[in-house]
C-alpha cells in the first residue's frame, strides 16, 4: 500500500495514496455532517468528499462543529 504525506490541521501525516476525503474522515471516525473540509484553501462540499482524492503535499483542514447553548 503506497502512502503519501499531507498536512492535516497543521501536522504532517502519512495517508494511503489516492484515498478519498470520505475515506480519510472514515479512518478518523469523523461524521462528514459534523465537519467542514478544506483542501488547499478550498472548501469541499459534502457531496464531493467521495470523489475528491488526496495527493502528495495537500493541506487539509478539518473544522469541527461544536454545539452549545
Amino acid at each position: 500500500m503506497t502512502q503519501i504525506t499531507i498536512t492535516l490541521n497543521g501536522e504532517r501525516t502519512a495517508v494511503v495514496a489516492e484515498q478519498s476525503l470520505r475515506g480519510l474522515l472514515d479512518h478518523l471516525s469523523l461524521d462528514p455532517r459534523a465537519v467542514v473540509v478544506e483542501v488547499n484553501r478550498t472548501i469541499i462540499r459534502r457531496p464531493d468528499l467521495t470523489s475528491t482524492t488526496l495527493t502528495e503535499g495537500d493541506v487539509v483542514e478539518l473544522v469541527h462543529f461544536v454545539g452549545g447553548g
